[in-house]
């Protein structure tokens, strides 16, 4: 059943006989609007994360536009909104500490102001998460517009995937194999227009997880940035979201158990970024369904990896977007999708994926014919991290996937820059690299430091790959033999916390474990002389971040934000 115009959000705000009313038309007359432009209208919030200091968002400004174009010519008003924007390239410690801020913005602006339905912009890593967590808190219709990848990278005739080529070739520098000439070539070679990475990294995963959940147009999430093509399915959007409005298809009927199910699926099928298991547990709570790092081991067993795209693979999103983009790719895994949910576009996702096509074998393979037999990441278990632990083994050296060696622990990140290349320590390839302190509370908010450095005497030895365990993330772009997310974090008195220089660790990828070899009664005594470390902030939204974060397991929430319950809506009269 379809609203009519009095059953919109807005009219409460717009409607009524009342003085507020009243002030409210007068306010849109002084924005040089006229009645019949938005009275009756469904009123669409367009939430822009572009910025001068976000390349990967520096096209979205334009895309507001074309958004505004689609919902124009669909019958709605279109009001852009800034929201914060989340730089994975510039902001420090890191955007992680800052996706939830994101999420509240994103929440109460919509809650607070005149909006029927939203359109969210965003794609660098951490503003995927963070609008669809605060547009399903709120629960209006939405559709998510992925900012999509930039150009491949370009570097003496050889084809660059930005961040992965960069640590590819800052450890050739390290090495001795290439020098500071080649380095600045690079810099100008390795991201070439506006987009996120154009690797499966953490932006390409998420976004194509958004596009899996049903939130977004068909195809959306791997259209190149500066394609026109874009631009198209900005305005296909805005227009979109006008009607979702006139049906009231909330974002509740959209983001259901059975989205997120098939949304774990597509992230373990791409091989993509460790970084999506953290926030689809998140973006799972605030829709109100229980996503747990089991579910993503159970449907890793089950979902070949079929995209061959780096860091993993070979190719680039570019690649992948001709090659048949989402919708080919998610044909080729029909038999474990739930096909009768809706989408933002289609009824239901079977008809959303009614023929989607392979055009390029290499690049989407054939399900006989698997980049790897089994999903791209795994969960693992043991006593270092009893709340668990998460690889991308399909990145890692096959020979380091069943490891036993000893340990070399840093303290923090910045210890570890200092000292990792001190011939005392006597790190060899067999030795396990451990750094703490960088979890979602030690880092403070998970830095992407979970890729190691591999020491420079070794890098010249030839060795690119090693064990490195650590609390904190690394970048979807990133690649090695590294156990992330070790929970709960040595910042609050995890087993990492106890671990020693020497003492041996093994890793068994192929039996999901990672364990210490250290007598439970060594333990105990190791923590009761361990003391927490004191809080990093007196005040401010640090403050609140310390007092209400969550572990990597549950998400990185706020307990405020992830528990039930409901908010009322504000008074408009």
């Amino acid at each position: 059943m379809r609203k009519s115009p009095e059953q919109l959000r807005s009219h409460r705000w717009y409607g009524t006989d009342g003085l507020r009313s009243f002030s409210h038309r007068a306010r849109t007359r002084q924005l040089g609007y006229l009645p019949e432009e938005h009275l009756g209208k469904p009123v669409i919030a367009i939430l822009n994360t572009w910025s001068d200091i976000n390349p990967c968002h520096s096209h979205l400004r334009e895309r507001a536009q074309a958004v505004k174009r689609g919902v124009w010519q669909a019958g709605g008003f279109p009001l852009e909104f800034p929201v914060s924007t989340l730089s994975e390239t510039f902001q420090k410690p890191t955007p992680m500490l800052y996706r939830n801020l994101l999420a509240m913005e994103t929440e109460e602006l919509l809650r607070s102001y005149p909006v029927d339905g939203t359109v969210l912009l965003g794609g660098c890593d951490k503003s995927t998460p963070a609008l669809l967590m605060g547009a399903a808190s709120m629960d209006l219709p939405a559709v998510f517009v992925p900012a999509g990848p930039m150009l491949p990278g370009h570097w003496r005739n050889e084809v660059l995937g930005s961040g992965t080529d960069m640590w590819k070739y800052w450890d050739d520098k390290r090495a001795g194999l290439i020098g500071d000439c080649e380095l600045a070539e690079l810099e100008s070679g390795l991201a070439r227009s506006p987009g996120h990475c154009m690797t499966m990294g953490t932006a390409s995963t998420l976004t194509a997880a958004a596009e899996a959940l049903g939130a977004t147009m068909p195809g959306a999430s791997s259209i190149p940035a500066v394609d026109s093509g874009h631009e198209r399915m900005a305005a296909a959007s805005g227009a979109r979201v006008v009607e979702l409005v006139w049906q009231d298809l909330r974002l509740s009927r959209i983001l259901t158990h059975d989205a997120y199910q098939d949304a774990v699926a597509t992230v373990l099928a791409l091989g993509g970024s460790t970084n999506a298991v953290i926030h689809l547990i998140a973006m799972a709570g605030r829709s109100g369904v229980e996503l747990t790092l089991d579910d993503f081991d159970r449907i890793a067993r089950t979902v070949p990896v079929l995209a061959d795209v780096r860091p993993g693979g070979r190719y680039l999103m570019e690649d992948f977007h001709f090659a048949g983009g989402l919708p080919g790719f998610l044909a080729q895994l029909t038999d474990l999708l739930h096909l009768d949910r809706p989408t933002v576009a289609h009824a239901s996702l079977r008809e959303q994926l009614d023929g989607g096509l392979v055009h390029n074998k290499d690049v989407i393979r054939p399900r006989g014919n698997p980049l790897a037999a089994e999903g791209g990441l795994a969960v693992l278990r043991g006593n270092l991290c009893p709340d668990g632990a998460v690889i991308k083994h399909i990145a890692a050296e096959p020979h380091l996937l069943k490891h036993t060696g000893p340990a070399v622990v840093f303290d923090d990140y910045r210890a570890m820059q200092a000292t990792i290349n001190d011939p005392e320590l006597g790190i060899t390839a067999d030795s396990v690299l451990v750094l703490r302190g960088s979890g979602p509370l030690g880092g403070p908010g998970m830095p992407e430091y979970g890729m190691l450095p591999i020491p420079d005497h070794l890098l010249k030895q030839g060795v690119r790959d090693m064990v490195r365990i650590s609390d904190a993330r690394m970048s979807g772009t990133s690649y090695g033999a590294c156990v992330l997310h070790i929970a709960p974090e040595s910042h609050v008195g995890g087993p990492l916390a106890l671990v020693r220089t020497g003492d041996l660790i093994t890793l068994d990828v192929p039996a999901r474990s990672l364990h210490l070899a250290v007598d439970d009664a060594e333990l105990e005594r190791r923590r009761a002389a361990w003391q927490p470390p004191p809080p990093r902030y007196a005040r401010g939204y640090g403050a609140l971040y310390q007092e209400q974060i969550t572990q990597a397991d549950t998400g990185c929430d706020f307990r405020f934000l992830a528990r039930p319950g409901e908010v009322p809506e504000p008074y408009a009269g």
